[in-house]
């Protein structure tokens, strides 16, 4: 079994190394080059929401390493509510007790983070005889570097989620912003909240604006972050100010680091405003492990079916430093403090995981796994795994949606001339109706060539040759397929 896997995944460690040449070289001369291929790795939020802990998410971060790295997942994410001493408290936002420094920006729990505290500073700054509205504790040298470090010895790239911003609890103490002349007050704007988060306000386009997104961004990149992901700014509302003074902040820092912006649906028309600052964004919001919306006349939650249309319109997009975000993947277990609904398994059968993952990966989405990577399960685990699904995701040159018919919906992809085995296109047939689809058609209908083509398919490895049309293909409700093509 182990010369097997290292047979399947010796190419893909190829490409990594490729992949990781090319974003090292041109990092230098541009930020929008930092992501080469569509970021791959596992985020906290889906199994954990709130509520991580360092124990929870070191568990996690060695599976992953051990497990998930071999075939290029590598970004350990820690998402929401890292800054809260009692996450549970959220759905009371009057009684939730914050972790900043003495600078006024947020730093890790250190009854939730141990390696997070000085040792000589593990109790905090005593509350203040003055009753405060936002109750928050001042720690000194507290930091993510000493967990970053241990992330960045697994092989694996770390980081964190915050809500674009200044904290209420340090524009009520009106706190100094290091490195500057500047105080709290002078840069928040608080006629501009966001509008489904409580803990911080907005920040206004002058000076100390940028000064406050300059100390974070020092702070992040002296902890050794790698990826960002910043919440309330590509919509609802989008924040196109904010978004360039944070690209100029982590400009300043001296060090990489992937900007992701959340929530969607990004608008269309923003999608040249967006690539030239981040690398990441996402294009609806919030995906759940529901195969159609629960509320069709709400946005919230996304479902898979919902992001067939995203997904088309932004596929051209995609290219090498920006990557159209599908969101994370709610696959595995859900548990046990998701963010969104009940500790569960994922309500998506194995049939519509795999056709999450296709669609996915023909987009050319970043992969971010949401699943509690200690209950991964071998079904779940094979899917993840899979080379040339995770091939097509990381070095297809473009692709894009060619036909939507009634239930069924067909997408191509052009592969790179090393593309393993030769094959130089995929074909990606969905259905998404409730009864059998059968299917008869030729490979113009795609605008394939029309050729005799080998065909493999990607999930099960079967090859067939002189193949000259799709005949006689029976997809199961919710069912894909995902075929490799060469002549």
């Amino acid at each position: 079994m182990a010369w097997q896997m290292k047979i399947k995944t010796s190419w893909i460690r190829r490409l990594l190394l490729l992949a990781v040449v090319t974003q090292s070289a041109l990092a230098q001369t541009s930020p929008a080059s930092l992501a080469p291929t569509p970021p791959m790795g596992w985020n906290s939020w889906d199994a954990y929401g709130l509520t991580i802990t360092e124990e929870q998410f070191r568990a996690n971060a060695k599976v992953e390493a051990s497990d998930l790295k071999p075939f290029g997942w590598n970004y350990a994410v820690i998402d929401e509510g890292w800054f809260f001493l009692n996450p549970e408290d959220r759905p009371t936002p009057d009684k939730l007790h914050y972790a900043i420094d003495a600078f006024g920006r947020y730093v890790p729990v250190p009854a939730r983070f141990p390696s997070a505290a000085s040792p000589h500073h593990e109790n905090g700054s005593p509350t203040p005889a003055t009753p405060m509205k936002f109750e928050a504790t001042i720690y000194d040298d507290t930091s993510f570097k000493p967990l970053a470090d241990w992330v960045h010895s697994q092989g694996l790239k770390f980081g964190i989620h915050i809500v674009r911003g200044i904290p209420r609890a340090s524009v009520e103490r009106n706190l100094p912003i290091a490195n500057s002349a500047f105080h709290a007050a002078d840069a928040a704007d608080t006629s501009d909240a966001c509008p489904w988060d409580p803990t911080n306000w907005g920040i206004q386009n002058n000076a100390a604006g940028q000064a406050w997104y300059d100390s974070l961004l020092i702070q992040y990149a002296g902890w050794g972050v790698d990826l960002i992901k910043i919440d309330c700014i590509a919509s609802h509302p989008y924040k196109p100010a904010e978004i360039r003074m944070i690209r100029r902040a982590i400009d300043h820092a001296g060090r990489p680091m992937v900007l992701s912006l959340s929530p969607g649906p990004t608008a269309l028309e923003d999608a040249a405003e967006v690539a030239a600052e981040a690398q990441m964004w996402r294009i609806s919001d919030d995906v759940w492990d529901l195969w159609t919306k629960e509320h069709p006349d709400r946005d919230f939650p996304q479902s898979l079916t919902g992001q067939f249309v995203n997904t088309a319109a932004w596929a051209q997009y995609a290219k090498p430093g920006n990557w159209p975000d599908a969101d994370m993947l709610p696959l595995g277990e859900l548990r046990p403090s998701p963010g969104d609904g009940a500790p569960r398994t994922t309500r998506l059968t194995l049939t519509e995981q795999q056709t999450m993952l296709t669609l996915w990966a023909m987009a050319r989405s970043p992969l971010i796994l949401g699943a509690n990577l200690t209950l991964l399960d071998p079904a779940t685990l094979k899917l993840l795994t899979n080379p040339d699904v995770l091939a097509i995701d990381q070095t297809a040159t473009r692709s894009g949606q060619v036909l939507h018919s009634g239930d069924v919906i067909a997408w191509t992809a052009e592969l790179p001339a090393n593309f393993p085995g030769g094959y130089t296109a995929a074909l990606a047939l969905f259905n998404l109706g409730e009864d059998q689809a059968v299917i008869d058609s030729s490979f113009e209908a795609y605008n394939l060539d029309p050729a005799i083509y080998r065909v493999r398919d990607a999930w099960t490895g079967k090859t067939s040759t002189k193949v000259k049309s799709v005949q006689d293909l029976t997809l199961e409700p919710h069912a894909s397929v995902l075929w490799l093509l060469k002549k």
